[in-house]
């Protein structure tokens, strides 16, 4: 459990009281902002210049734990993907959380001028080149294809993953206060 023991920056008053954003608030904001903002640009992805179906796209996410199988299996598989694609941006978010409140680092370039995007920047492509050459290729056993689409991943996850992780996150108040 994420307690204020755990992560003493999370203990000034902008993080858990003043601002009404404790750590589980700033998770849960975090977490759906990305789920849904990254969900729509894939699914933006996949029907508009891709030429496939939103229950598609979820559909191959399921299919990295179901198998192949799961890109026959209708709505049901589809929403195991969509649930999947939300644990993923409720696990990314967690690991910012957590970069976020244990580094003064991180919590000065998220706060700095133009922090935001300074801070997305790197961490959602980060979050893309994770789960593009390590996760996936794990789950289904071959190496990543580094085509267009990857690419376009890559760029995505700036305005679709960075950015609500860090925007989310890092609403906490001056970052003078944190971790004082």
């Amino acid at each position: 459990m994420l307690t204020s023991t755990t992560y003493p920056a999370a203990t000034d008053s902008s993080a858990s009281g003043a601002g009404g954003r404790g750590i589980v608030s700033r998770l849960v904001l975090a977490g759906l902002l990305t789920g849904v903002t990254d969900g729509l640009f894939s699914s933006v992805l996949s029907v508009a210049f891709y030429h496939s179906t939103v229950t598609r796209l979820f559909q191959g996410v399921a299919s990295t734990l179901l198998g192949p199988s799961a890109l026959a299996g209708g709505a049901q598989t589809a929403a195991v993907g969509a649930l999947m694609h939300f644990g993923v941006a409720f696990g990314c978010s967690a690991v910012f959380l957590v970069l976020h409140d244990r580094s003064s680092r991180v919590r000065e370039l998220a706060g700095s001028r133009n922090g935001v995007i300074k801070a997305a920047a790197v961490f959602g492509p980060l979050v893309w080149v994770v789960m593009s050459l390590v996760v996936i290729p794990l789950l289904l056993h071959r190496p990543p294809a580094i085509t267009v689409r990857w690419w376009v991943q890559l760029l995505g996850h700036v305005p679709f993953v960075g950015v609500p992780i860090v925007w989310a996150i890092g609403r906490r108040g001056p970052t003078s206060k944190a971790g004082a």
